[in-house]
């Protein structure tokens, strides 16, 4: 019987014409729910935070999603039964193709190519050692660390060869088999809609080997579910968005390959006194009626927590704007400046404050 193969739209839980948007708010929720750091230990959540985090790449970008619906549209992506026919898988223990199971091969890029350029040779798992996955991974920074750079320790989920089994999947002083869905092939065909595609094998992941023991860390995958704690250095000026490549911290890569990379991508978490623009950054600062009259000198706060003397001159409206020079972002050689935006606050007045008033208004004609 065939195995029919697990959707994107399924993964996601949204309909086939769902809008970038709902696509978007689903992916958010379902990262949430089974994020590895929310289900530490837990290799369930994290296959499936894998598989919807597949989904979203793929959904998310419409020329893939374009593909991917032809693709899907013909059956392309079918299952497999041990009759070998398109449309059927090889699979000896009945498990069949799954479609999540395209996700630990680099997605639906090279498939798509495989299917869509016209004269692509046949492509098949290059042999001996390749590098690690890189990773990605959002770590939120405070302004002042932004503003003159720092060091920030972070702990990044990542997923390692098993030391147990040495990344065979096999439990110690166990052997390995023939795969069943290959046949020890290492690969595997399918097709449907007048095409086929060979791509290497889900069950053994190419290796045409599976172990006759699974290994008891690692499930049989021959990887683990792990966290490396890093001290990163961020460099003075980094905005939301901004992203640090670390050479050789991201994931292992098998059979010895070199190591892959991680990449830091930075959130400026808001700041209760000052906002940015640019290289500057803006604050406001109450001063009271007479201050604004009359003048005079406040302290006002850098980003840095020291104080700054700023003299207020007479008859200084509210939403005066004065420059505080180069207290504002560092970036390389340039620093900006801190602007201070002045609110006028009028207070309650006593009955002599109130004549007081009053007799400045009839004197600058202001009664009528």
């Amino acid at each position: 019987m065939a195995t029919r193969a697990k959707d994107y739209y399924e993964i996601l839980g949204v309909a086939e014409n769902a809008t970038a948007d709902e696509i978007k708010k689903a992916y958010r929720k379902l990262a949430k729910q089974y994020h590895p750091d929310a289900n530490p230990g837990n290799p369930q959540a994290a296959d499936r935070f894998k598989e919807v985090s597949e989904a979203h790449r793929v959904l998310s970008d419409p020329e893939k999603r374009k593909k991917y619906d032809q693709v899907r549209k013909y059956g392309g992506l079918g299952a497999f039964t041990s009759s070998g026919r398109p449309g059927a898988g090889q699979a000896g223990d009945g498990r069949g193709f799954r479609f999540e199971d395209l996700s630990d091969l680099g997605g639906l890029g090279d498939i798509f190519s495989s299917i869509f350029d016209r004269g692509a040779k046949k492509q098949t798992r290059r042999a001996g050692p390749t590098r690690g996955r890189n990773v990605e991974y959002l770590v939120e920074i405070p302004l002042k660390v932004a503003a003159r750079g720092g060091k920030v320790r972070v702990t990044v989920p990542i997923t390692e060869e098993c030391a147990t089994c040495g990344g065979n999947g096999a439990a110690p002083g166990t052997a390995l088999k023939d795969c069943p869905e290959c046949k020890g092939k290492g690969e595997v065909t399918f097709g449907q809609g007048g095409f086929s595609v060979t791509r290497p094998c889900p069950a053994c992941l190419g290796r045409g080997k599976v172990p006759q023991t699974p290994c008891a860390t690692c499930g049989g995958r021959g990887q683990v579910r792990t966290h490396k704690k890093l001290s990163v250095r961020v460099p003075s000026g980094v905005e939301n968005g901004s992203k640090l490549r670390l050479s050789g911290q991201g994931e292992r890569g098998p059979g010895g390959g070199r190591t892959g990379d991680l990449i830091i991508k930075f959130r400026v978490t808001p700041h209760r006194f000052f906002t940015r623009e640019g290289l500057n950054l803006v604050c406001d600062v109450p001063i009271n009626v007479a201050q604004a009259i009359l003048g005079s000198k406040i302290k006002v706060k850098t980003i840095d927590a020291k104080s700054v003397v700023l003299k207020i001159p007479p008859g200084t409206q509210g939403g005066t704007t004065f420059r505080i020079r180069g207290q504002g972002v560092q970036k390389g050689e340039h620093r900006g400046d801190q602007l201070v935006r002045v609110n006028v606050t009028t207070p309650e007045l006593s009955e002599e404050g109130r004549q007081t008033m009053e007799q400045l208004a009839e004197q600058e004609g202001l009664r009528h």
